[in-house]
């Protein structure tokens, strides 16, 4: 039985099986079945014959990735690479894994989208001097046989003397061994070289060209390229072919000899954050002298504040002194003027006799037929003009008096508003020829302390003079009642210069004015605004610039319940002796 058993083996071996010994199989139509992929057998990391004799590298990867994606089956053959280059052109290999993009090589073959990007640098001895490509005129420049360099010396006539060898690092192992002057090889292959065969005396001096990388087919056989273009599309959309590139050609990529680049991001990120600092320390100095200058002003403010609050202390007693003075000399006219008027009246039957009995005479001065008719009159514009100066002097006494919040009495807001438009009437007159005042007549009495809202009322008055840019302006103020509001109104609107829309929310801001150059301190508001709110009232303000601005102060109405068991204050009469 031994004997028929080697008697089939030797049938088997002796009939040729489809597919043995070949390495593309044709199928029905002579379609292949197993694609046949060339490549350089040393020319690491791209693609190079391992230890056990196995294709390796990331050409090779990346055409298993593709082979797996697509479903075909490829057979990887590593040769010389002017052998592969020749049998891609016989059509004994169907396509390159690798091959740098030329135009004059798209004559004779198709390219596929690159999967990578090849540096060619000129490699040079440690301390021979840097050349560009135009400068390897005369120059022995080592080339591997068929490679894109080789072409590309020829095809331009640089006129270097090219010295062909078979693999990158044939032509590495010349140069370092002190054979011909340079090599013009690809960047990658040549650093990997040079580090795995210890060529530690040669250097990149120059990378002049940057190509294309990707497959390759005779020109026409679009199909197959369409498949492997297909192929390496998918593997970056899923991110795979940039996995493979990462773990063959990314070390080498970050480790070209001294990694300056490195050091260049760690001096741009420590400039950045030195930067960083100093623009924090650049702003926050700013804001401490913002601060520090705010600071400055308010504590200025303050200053001006007390000191204003000092002259007012100061002008409360000297009004009340010189309230006193003026007082005395009024009430001696008030007292002596109705003497004079009885005089008068005593005399005027005996003038008016000697008038009859002997014609006209002189008389103070003046024909006494003038006199009889002047002197009445005079003593009657003196009695109310001494009258009247002793009630401006009562409300300068009383404006002056210091009243707090608590000093509550029944007042008439009409009242208030009068002997306020009296107290200002010299800066009415000098700011405006158009002043109107209305006064309503069923205004109910009020409760507070009629001297500050006075006050409120004063300061609402002088601010509308002050806005006022020529006297043809005029100003208007109107009491009146809201009866539906339970509400007493006094209305200030004038025709001046108005307020920009940002200053409206700061109008009753404490030390906020416009005229601060003018001498304003911004107190006049913010002090009205407090009074207006110890009273439970409102101050409010409308305005648009270049249309005049209309102050409102409001004041809630005294319960009924109040007014019937209070009756309206009214101011102390001066009565001061001679």
């Amino acid at each position: 039985m031994g004997w028929l058993r080697r008697l089939a083996l030797a049938v088997c071996l002796a009939v040729p099986l489809p597919g043995w010994g070949q390495t593309v199989v044709e199928g029905p139509e002579g379609a292949r079945d197993v694609i046949v992929v060339g490549g350089d057998h040393y020319h690491p990391p791209y693609e190079f014959l391992d230890d056990d004799g196995e294709p390796a590298g990331y050409n090779v990867e990346l055409t298993q990735a593709i082979a797996e994606v697509m479903g075909i089956e490829v057979h990887i053959e590593l040769k010389p690479w002017s052998e592969v280059r020749r049998g891609l052109k016989q059509g004994e290999i169907d396509i390159l894994q690798g091959m740098s993009f030329s135009e004059a090589r798209t004559e004779q073959f198709d390219f596929a989208p690159p999967h990578a990007i090849v540096h060619q640098s000129i490699f040079a001895r440690r301390g021979d001097p840097v050349v560009e490509v135009e400068e390897l005129r005369g120059r022995e420049v080592l080339v591997q046989r068929g490679d894109i360099m080789h072409d590309y010396l020829i095809e331009h006539d640089i006129g270097a003397v090219v010295i062909p060898v078979d693999t990158h690092a044939d032509a590495l192992r010349a140069l370092a061994a002190g054979q011909h002057d340079y090599a013009l090889v690809a960047n990658l292959p040549a650093l990997y070289l040079s580090r795995e065969l210890g060529l530690t005396n040669l250097v990149p001096v120059a990378r002049p060209f940057s190509l294309r990388y990707g497959y390759a087919v005779r020109q026409g056989d679009a199909n197959l390229l369409a498949k492997f273009s297909e192929g390496l599309a998918i593997l970056k959309n899923t991110g795979r072919h940039q996995a493979i590139y990462d773990r063959w050609l990314g070390p080498l990529e970050g480790g070209e000899g001294f990694p300056w680049h490195r050091v260049g991001q760690v001096g741009a990120a420590l400039s950045a954050l030195l930067l960083l600092i100093l623009g924090v320390i650049v702003i926050w100095n700013r804001l401490l002298k913002r601060e520090v200058a705010a600071r400055t002003e308010e504590l200025r403010l303050h200053q001006q504040q007390l000191i204003q609050a000092d002259k007012m202390a100061s002008l409360g007693v000297l009004v009340s002194g010189v309230a006193h003075e003026i007082n005395n000399p009024s009430s001696l006219l008030l007292l002596n003027l109705p003497v004079l008027r009885d005089a008068w009246a005593d005399a005027e039957p005996i003038l008016e006799a000697h008038y009859r009995r002997h014609g006209d005479f002189p008389f103070g001065g003046l024909p006494y037929s003038r006199m009889r008719e002047e002197i009445p009159g005079m003593i009657d514009d003196m009695q109310e003009g001494t009258r009247r100066i002793k009630r401006i002097v009562g409300d300068l006494k009383d404006f002056a008096r210091q009243g707090g919040s608590a000093q509550a009495e029944v007042f008439d807001l009409n009242e208030v508003v009068a002997t306020a438009v009296r107290l200002v009437d010299n800066s009415i007159r000098k700011a405006t020829g158009r002043f109107e005042a209305h006064y309503a007549d069923d205004l109910p009495p009020l409760v507070g302390n009629a001297q500050r809202i006075e006050q409120v009322v004063i300061n609402l008055v002088l601010n509308a003079c002050q806005a006022l840019e020529n006297p043809a302006q005029g100003i208007r103020l109107t009491t009146r009642h809201e009866r539906s509001e339970g509400r007493v109104l006094v209305e200030v609107c004038d025709e001046g210069c108005g307020i920009a829309p940002e200053d409206m929310h700061r109008l009753t801001d404490p030390f906020f004015t416009t005229r601060r150059e003018c001498g304003g301190t911004g107190l006049g508001l913010s002090v009205s605004a407090s009074i207006v709110s110890e009273h439970q009232g409102g101050l409010t303000f409308d305005s648009r610039p270049g249309h005049g601005t209309r102050a409102v102060l409001s004041l809630p109405t005294r319960p009924a319940d109040a007014t019937s068991t209070s009756t309206p204050q009214t101011r102390e009469q001066e009565t001061d002796a001679p």
